[in-house]
């Protein structure tokens, strides 16, 4: 049985990464970065209107550097272009890592513990 690939080692995140990676988890809040054709990226998404505070209704965008800074972790990866004259948009999706599979210990060998037992006796 060949040995289990490491599981990847993550650097943890800061308050402000977990706060924009915890939106662009939500389903409920599709996020979006749009590349202009000067090079400067907008990460946003829709807020809905609130109707019991009245706030929303908009796009929020979400800080850049922390949203560039996930994309560099690979935590973060981008949908397919939507493009136009000035301005390419993606869609930005959580990436999901499986869980490292639970290593279970190997029973030492036969020859092993049958000394053992001798050595006992």
């Amino acid at each position: 049985m060949p040995p289990a690939a490491p599981s990847p080692v993550r650097a943890p995140l800061t308050r402000a990464e977990a706060d924009v990676l915890r939106i662009i988890c939500d389903a409920r809040h599709p996020v979006y970065v749009t590349v202009h054709a000067n090079g400067r990226r907008r990460y946003s998404y829709w807020r809905p209107l609130d109707s019991a505070t009245g706030r929303g209704g908009c796009y929020v965008a979400l800080p850049t550097a922390e949203c560039d800074g996930l994309k560099a972790a690979g935590r973060i990866s981008l949908g397919e272009p939507v493009t136009d004259p000035t301005r390419t948009t993606y869609r930005v999706r959580p990436v999901r890592v499986p869980p490292a599979p639970a290593r279970v210990p190997a029973a030492p060998p036969l020859r092993a513990v049958r000394d053992g037992l001798r050595r006992a006796a």
